[in-house]
C-alpha cells in the first residue's frame, strides 16, 4: 500500500483524541514518584541498537503513554510511509521527487528504482570514483601546479553541502589520515575567505566546489574568489584542473569554470542537501578520514536504516524519539528542543540538526496544501557541555518554558586528561538528573537551615532556590565516537525528523521558505549597486539600502 499524499488531519484521529485525554490524566505526573514506584523504569524505558544506547526513562511518560503514541504512529500511516521512503515513492510531493538518501548507504547488490531505473549501480560508481581520487591524493599521486603534494582541502559549499560534512570530519578527527587538512568555506562574508586563505599555500591546496546547481550565490562567489586567489599566487589556467574539483548536477557550468569532466562528481535530484553527506558531498570527509572509514560511516547509517525499517515501533529508536517530540510539542506546549553533546568533537552536531530538523519540518501546510491544525517542528538549539551549564542551562532548570533535551555523550575519550572525562560524563548525568529531580520547597529550606541561616532568611531565600524538576530529557550514550556509530547517530535523527513529518502530514523534503530570501536578495543587490534602480517594495528595505549606499558613496 502506497503512502497517501493527501493526509488526514492528524488531530481528528482516535489516537490523537486518546492522547489529549491522557495528557489531562498526566497533569499531576511526577517522574520522581514514577522512579520511586517502579524499580524497573530504567529497564522499561531504555534500549540499545547500532552502537547507541538510549535512556528515555526521564520523560513525562508511562507505559500507557508509549502505547498511545505508537497507536498514533500506526493511525497516521507510518508503516506505509517508511516503505514509501525506502522504495523511492514521491514523498516530496511539491517537487515530484522521491527522497532516497537511504540508497546512498545500501549495499551494491540492492535494487532501488527511480522512474523504473535501478540507481544502485550509479551510487556505487560514484563511491568508486571517490575511492580513486582519495587514493591518488593520499598516495601523493595528485599534485598541484608546481608538482607539490596536496596538503589542504577546502570544501566550498553552504547549507547541506557544509554542515553535515563539517560535523562528521570534526567528529572523526581521531581518524584523520595522511596529513590532509580539511577546511570549510561557506559564508559569503569576505572576512571568512581572508582568514582561511591566509593559512593556505596555493601550490598545495585543492578546492572542492559543492553545489547541485553550480549557481548557489555564496558558493559560486567563493569559488570565483578562490580561483582569483589561486591565479594571483602563481597558478595557471592550464593547471587549474589540479586544484579544483566539483560536486554538482550542472556538469556544463563546472567544465566552463575550468574543472575537468572526470573530476566532476554527480548529484541526484532525489537527495536533498541536508541529507547529502552520504554522497559525493561527503568527499571532504573521505579525504580527511580515508575511504574505508567513510564506508564504515555509510555502514553505520545503513544499520540504523535497517533497524528503523524492520523494528516494531515500541522498540524503534527513531520512532520513539519522534513520538516523544510530538508528545511535548503538541500536548505539553514545548516550542523548542535542546541538543546537548558532551563531547568536543561533536560540538557542531547541534548546527547540523538545526538544519536537518528546522528546514525539513518548518512547514505550515500539509502535503495536500491544506493548513496544518497543530504546531510542527520545534526550534532546535543547544551546544557543547559543560559550557552550557554555566550559561543557558539555568533556563532549562528554572525558566517558565518546558524544553525537552537530548544529552549525547561517549563513554570513552580519545584524549584522556587526568580524570577530566569522568567529570564530563558525571556532569552530563547530573544535569539530566537535576532536570528530572529538581529541588522542592522543603529541600530548599532544609538546605538553608543546614547552612545556619535564620528562619527569616530561610523563608526569604527559599523561593529562589526551588527548582521545579519534572523536566524531560533523553540520554544517548556511545561507547566512543567512531565512523560506524556516528553514521547510525546521524541517520537516527534523519529518521526521527521524517517520522514527525508523517505524523503532521507535511513534506520534510522541500524548503520553499529558503528560496524566497534568495530570490529577493537578487533584487536588493541590484538596488545596492545600480544607482538608477527602482526603489524597493517597502520603505524599510529602501531606507537600509540608502544607508548602505550613503556610506559607500563617500
Amino acid at each position: 500500500m502506497a503512502y497517501h499524499q493527501h493526509p488526514l488531519d492528524v488531530t481528528t484521529l482516535p489516537a490523537w483524541q486518546a492522547l489529549r485525554q491522557h495528557r489531562e490524566d498526566m497533569q499531576q505526573f511526577s517522574m520522581r514518584d514514577a522512579f520511586a514506584g517502579d524499580a524497573k523504569r530504567f529497564e522499561r524505558f531504555s534500549m540499545s541498537t547500532c552502537g547507541l544506547f538510549l535512556d528515555y526513562s526521564k520523560n513525562l511518560i508511562s507505559p500507557q503513554t508509549r502505547d498511545l503514541l505508537v497507536n498514533l504512529a500506526r493511525e497516521a500511516g507510518l508503516e506505509q510511509a517508511i516503505e514509501g521512503l525506502f522504495n523511492g515513492e514521491q514523498l516530496n510531493a511539491s517537487e515530484g521527487r522521491p527522497a532516497l538518501h537511504t540508497a546512498l548507504r545500501r549495499p551494491i547488490g540492492d535494487c532501488v528504482k527511480v522512474d523504473g531505473v535501478n540507481v544502485m549501480p550509479d551510487v556505487h560508481r560514484v563511491l568508486h570514483q571517490m575511492t580513486d581520487i582519495v587514493g591518488r591524493i593520499h598516495s601523493n599521486m595528485w599534485r598541484g601546479y608546481s608538482d607539490k603534494s596536496i596538503t589542504d582541502v577546502v570544501n566550498i559549499g553552504i547549507g547541506g553541502s557544509f554542515l553535515g560534512p563539517q560535523l562528521v570530519s570534526e567528529a572523526l578527527l581521531p581518524f584523520t589520515q595522511h596529513g590532509v587538512r580539511c577546511h570549510y568555506l561557506a559564508n559569503i562574508d569576505g572576512s571568512e575567505f581572508h582568514e582561511l586563505t591566509a593559512k593556505l599555500n596555493a601550490e598545495t591546496t585543492l578546492f572542492i566546489v559543492s553545489s547541485k546547481s553550480f549557481s548557489t550565490l555564496e558558493t559560486l562567489k567563493n569559488a570565483q574568489a578562490a580561483r582569483t586567489w589561486y591565479l594571483a599566487r602563481g597558478g595557471t589556467e592550464e593547471k587549474l584542473y589540479r586544484h579544483f574539483i566539483a560536486v554538482t548536477s550542472n556538469k556544463e557550468a563546472a567544465i566552463a569554470f575550468g574543472i575537468r569532466e572526470k573530476n566532476i562528481f554527480p548529484m541526484w535530484d532525489w537527495v536533498g542537501g541536508r541529507y547529502s553527506l552520504w554522497s559525493a558531498i561527503g568527499l571532504p570527509i573521505a579525504l580527511a578520514i580515508g575511504m574505508s572509514n567513510f564506508k564504515e560511516l555509510l555502514s553505520g547509517a545503513h544499520s540504523m536504516d535497517t533497524h528503523f525499517r524492520t523494528t516494531s515501533f515500541d522498540k524503534n529508536m527513531p520512532v520513539l524519539l519522534a513520538l516523544l517530540g510530538v508528545w511535548y510539542g503538541n500536548f505539553w506546549g514545548a516550542q523548542s528542543h535542546a541538543i546537548l553533546p558532551y563531547d568536543h568533537y561533536l560540538r557542531n552536531i547541534t548546527k547540523h540538526l538545526q538544519q536537518l530538523d528546522m528546514e525539513s519540518n518548518g512547514k505550515r501546510v500539509r502535503q495536500d496544501g491544506s493548513p496544518v491544525s497543530t504546531d510542527t517542528g520545534p526550534v532546535i538549539w543547544g551546544g557543547v557541555g559543560c559550557n552550557g551549564q554555566h550559561a543557558y542551562h539555568q533556563l532549562l532548570h528554572q525558566g517558565t518554558q518546558l524544553i525537552p533535551a537530548d544529552f549525547i555523550v561517549p563513554v570513552v575519550s580519545y584524549n584522556p586528561v587526568a580524570d577530566h572525562h569522568q567529570w564530563l560524563y558525571a556532569n552530563c548525568l547530573s544535569q539530566s538528573q537535576a532536570l528530572m529531580l529538581g529541588k522542592c520547597r522543603n529541600e530548599a529550606e532544609a538546605e538553608l537551615r543546614a547552612n545556619g541561616l535564620s528562619e527569616d532568611e530561610v523563608q526569604r531565600l527559599a523561593p529562589h532556590k526551588v527548582i521545579p524538576g519534572n523536566r524531560p530529557s533523553n540520554t544517548l550514550v556511545l561507547e566512543r565516537i567512531s565512523p560506524r556509530r556516528l553514521g547510525a547517530l546521524v541517520a537516527m535523527y534523519e529518521h526521527k525528523v521524517f517520522v514527525q513529518s508523517v505524523i503532521w502530514g507535511i513534506n520534510a523534503f522541500d524548503q520553499w521558505g529558503v528560496e524566497l530570501g534568495k530570490d529577493l536578495g537578487k533584487g536588493v543587490y541590484q538596488r545596492l549597486t545600480a544607482w538608477d534602480a527602482a526603489p524597493a517594495d517597502d520603505a524599510s528595505t529602501q531606507g537600509l539600502i540608502e544607508f548602505f549606499r550613503g556610506r559607500h558613496r563617500g
